[in-house]
């Protein structure tokens, strides 16, 4: 990875990005500020960008088979139409639990969306992890958790993948028929030396690409012995997730954040909260699987 080139995507700076998605049909990425409500849709090819508001807090989305959104908003999981904005609420799991907000999500290989939530003040293990499906039922999958962050699922669609950061690990579980179960813990991060892991992907090879908040830095991991295998340093210390994108799928989309830092901070890493866009790693990414309405 000698040649690596790595730039900010235009010059919005998100208060707390996340959760890239790459649309290959139209070319373009999406990320979302979390507190400020918003989608961020960017065409690589004619630089423009639209930004659609989704009223409450959005922890994560996914694209549809018919173009549309699927999200997890501090409201409930609703669809939203990305030409009126207009939204219809289909669950909402959490509407007795006004301290928690959604967090991470991702559509299954079943296509099913996942997504897991969170404490509001970052500390309390009042999370859970849950999937809906076609026909918008809801599933519990976990409970007890802090920050629910990082998922994919390994090639072979056997194994779900699961990062909690708080616990410093990414775990394992066995996936099937849109259930997991049998959770082990294979990979163990180093906070003081890494950062904190936070959004998760995996690449053709089956390796795990890790964000890391605090770690100025992007991890590859092999996810059968645990070994760190490589990382990409950036120019931001708060980074929050990661996507393959790009007309080959061999592109890179960093999200970071600008939230907690410090003005004297901020001068030191002016780009913070900065989308970048990675270029020559010598490595490749699958497309997004979509959600599914039956």
């Amino acid at each position: 990875m000698n040649n690596i080139q790595i730039k900010q995507i235009g010059n919005r700076l998100s208060t707390l990005g996340e959760g890239p998605v790459w649309d290959e049909i139209n070319q373009c990425i999406l990320w979302i500020d979390i507190v400020n409500a918003r989608i961020i849709e960017h065409n690589i090819l004619s630089g423009t960008e639209k930004v659609l508001s989704t009223g409450t807090m959005i922890g994560s989305f996914a694209l549809m088979e018919d173009g549309k959104i699927i999200a997890a908003l501090q409201e409930g999981i609703v669809i939203i139409d990305r030409s009126t904005g207009e939204k219809q609420i289909i669950s909402t799991p959490e509407i007795n639990i006004p301290s928690n907000r959604f967090n991470d999500g991702k559509c299954s290989p079943d296509r099913h969306f996942w997504a897991g939530s969170m404490s509001l003040n970052e500390t309390d293990p009042s999370g859970f992890l849950y999937s809906i499906d076609g026909d918008y039922n809801i599933h519990q999958h976990e409970k007890g958790l802090t920050i629910s962050n990082g998922l994919c699922w390994s090639l072979d669609k056997k194994y779900f993948y699961f990062i909690d950061t708080p616990t410093l690990q990414v775990v394992r579980y066995d996936y099937s028929n849109g259930s997991i179960q049998n959770k082990q813990s294979i990979i163990h991060i180093d906070a003081a030396k890494d950062g904190y892991p936070d959004g998760m992907t995996i690449d053709t090879e089956g390796k795990l690409w890790i964000a890391h908040w605090g770690g100025w830095q992007v991890t590859r991991w092999d996810p059968s012995t645990g070994e760190k295998l490589d990382a990409v340093k950036l120019p931001v210390s708060q980074v929050t997730s990661i996507c393959f994108g790009g007309a080959g799928f061999d592109e890179m989309f960093v999200t970071s954040a600008r939230r907690g830092l410090t003005e004297e901070q901020l001068i030191r890493e002016p780009l913070a909260g900065g989308t970048f866009q990675i270029k020559n790693t010598g490595f490749k990414g699958l497309p997004f699987y979509r959600f599914h309405h039956s």
